[in-house]
């Protein structure tokens, strides 16, 4: 390399180098400047560049999610996969020699049920064909022969109950007890019978609001201008923009609260939206077990892939502390669990725990670190996300007025709704505090197979059986159903999870 020093131009500035070979190195001293020397330009790095899906999995889930294009901010989301399949009686019919009875149920039941519609009474059994004897173990069927004028309850009679003779073709009622759960069968019709009344299933609805989001980069003309490393400056820029853009909306996703108000704008009055979080918008709270074990991770996906919304996919995107818990659960007891690592449709690398329900894949989300839920996850259905948008997202470019400078952008304006029952939110930081408006659940196990009591008793709570338990006299809870306990009593649970 030359040991000469750069002479004097004619404005002054040391950029001659006389009889010097025009190399990179001889000339690196000629600056002009310009950061002595760097004629070459530096390759940028594409992990840099490269926008990173796994800090934002919920956003890149809601892009893969169904698209549903609506022309309004305001949405009325219909959960349609979760059909009703039973009601329960709210007070006991007595035994009684009349052939039909009202059945006692909810105000918000009484609709479920049309004529001609047969129902199978759990936990009541029924007669044989004489209606003289008790058939163990074959249960009671009741048939609706229409509604009450007077109350607006379901009028029923029994198919196979008790008879005062065996030549009777009508059964009386048998006793059946309050809270007795009836699941609702086919309609049977008589022999020239083509109407019926319709089945009235008309999901309970929920408004959605679009949430409108966006992300501005302004460029004057001079730093556009410049040539030297600033392919590499604007990419590093564009890149921050767009990750803070991608990271706070992936926050909103998770927790935003539903709003909308109106702003004064230079251009009158306007309303602003703000979506409704996922995590407001679960129907089943889990409470995290202080130590995971692989019963509990298959009673978990056995709530998941058994109820009447049934996903074909389940990944759980975990925060860090729950991440932790579930990976180091002791294995050895269950060789035939297989757990492995691999790279799921959506093209991140999971932990893939396998069961005899489902597979459910792991993934660590970041978010719920910074939204201090380290101990909390959620196990979606990934074919169970509705991605609603008003507008495709879409980018810009135009002329900052008065300025020389030009504007960048992105926008967007939608919302993501949680579709189905199947979803479960794992609650790891509220220590079992039952929530309004969910189904809360808690796994329950005891060296005696004995029930919770004092702090571990909680009413309201409805608790999976990890093993048979005795809930009271003459009241076994065998292992694998759940119980809840309403303050006073137990009393087993078919709600909303199956």
């Amino acid at each position: 390399m030359s040991n000469q020093t750069p002479t004097t131009g004619t404005t002054g500035l040391q950029t001659q180098l006389p009889g010097v070979s025009a190399l990179v190195s001889e000339l690196a001293a000629a600056d002009g400047g310009i950061d002595a020397g760097h004629f070459v330009e530096p390759d940028v790095d594409e992990e840099l560049l490269r926008f990173n899906p796994d800090d934002t999995p919920l956003m890149n889930l809601m892009l893969r999610a169904k698209k549903v294009m609506v022309k309004s901010p305001e949405v009325v989301h219909y959960v349609a996969d979760d059909q009703r399949h039973s009601v329960t009686t709210t007070e006991a019919i007595a035994e009684s020699s009349a052939q039909q009875t009202t059945l006692p149920l909810a105000a918000n039941d009484q609709n479920m049920l049309r004529a001609y519609t047969t129902l199978l009474v759990q936990g009541v059994d029924g007669y044989d064909d004489t209606g003289a004897a008790v058939v163990a173990g074959k249960p009671l069927m009741l048939f609706v022969t229409g509604q009450d004028t007077t109350t607006g309850l379901p009028v029923v009679r029994a198919v196979n109950g008790p008879k005062a003779n065996p030549t009777d073709e009508v059964c009386t009622i048998p006793a059946i007890p309050a809270g007795t759960t009836m699941v609702i069968l086919s309609n049977a019709l008589y022999e020239t019978q083509k109407e019926v009344e319709p089945d009235l299933f008309l999901p309970q609805p929920t408004t959605i609001y679009l949430q409108k989001r966006g992300m501005n980069q302004v460029v004057s003309d001079y730093f556009d201008s410049q040539r030297k490393q600033i392919p590499f400056s604007k990419a590093i820029l564009a890149e921050q923009a767009i990750q803070n853009y991608k990271v706070r909306a992936n926050r909103s996703l998770w927790a935003g609260r539903k709003g909308k108000f109106s702003v004064q704008t230079k251009i009158g009055m306007q309303t602003i939206y703000s979506t409704e979080g996922i995590r407001w918008q679960f129907r089943r709270k889990l409470a995290a077990p202080q130590k995971w074990t692989v019963e509990k991770i298959i009673a978990l996906a056995k709530m998941f892939f058994t109820g009447e919304d049934v996903p074909k996919t389940a990944i759980l995107l975990a925060g860090k502390n729950l991440l932790e818990s579930i990976q180091c659960v002791d294995y050895s007891q269950h060789p035939e669990v297989q757990v492995t690592a691999k790279t799921n449709t959506a093209g991140w690398l999971v932990t893939n725990f396998h069961t005899v329900f489902g597979d459910i894949e792991i993934k660590r989300e970041p978010t719920l670190d910074r939204l201090g839920w380290s101990n909390s996850g959620a196990l979606l259905g990934e074919n169970r996300l509705v991605h609603y948008q008003r507008v495709a997202e879409h980018s810009y470019s135009e002329r900052v007025e008065g300025e020389e400078a030009t504007r960048t952008g992105i926008l967007s304006w939608d919302a993501l709704a949680l579709k189905g029952s199947c979803h479960i939110w794992i609650d790891g930081e509220s220590d079992g505090t039952v929530e309004a408006g969910m189904t809360n659940l808690t796994t329950w196990t005891s060296a005696s197979g004995a029930a919770p009591e004092g702090s571990d008793l909680i009413s309201g709570m409805v608790y999976y059986m990890m093993q048979r338990t005795t809930l009271g006299t003459g009241l076994t809870a065998p292992a694998g159903t759940l119980w809840q306990y309403d303050g006073s009593g137990w009393t087993i649970f078919e709600g909303d999870l199956f």
